[in-house]
């Protein structure tokens, strides 16, 4: 069993915190990414928060504008790489 190790932090006078870096590591927290906080008792639970359907589409929309991709050339890569991926595991498909 790991051991817990207390890591102490200061709330900032906007009520900012500061999450350090290796909690981040290990949690797979990224800046900008949204979380939860749950309160517990007199304990606060901070996990990461899952997308809504919206906001997935929100963000699938920001990086296909980022990356410069169409959506219709992904879906064309897509079908390309399953046909590879097929041929690689199976063998050549019988016509």
């Amino acid at each position: 069993m790991s051991s817990i190790k207390v890591t102490v932090a200061e709330i900032k006078s906007r009520g900012q915190l500061t999450i350090p870096k290796r909690i981040r590591d290990k949690s797979n927290l990224e800046e900008g990414q949204v979380v939860s906080i749950i309160p517990v008792g007199d304990s606060i639970i901070v996990t990461p928060k899952r997308l809504s359907l919206d906001e997935a589409r929100r963000q699938i929309r920001k990086i296909l504008k980022s990356s410069g991709y169409s959506l219709e050339k992904i879906l064309s890569a897509t079908k390309e790489e399953r046909a590879r991926l097929y041929k690689e595991t199976y063998g050549k498909k019988k016509d």
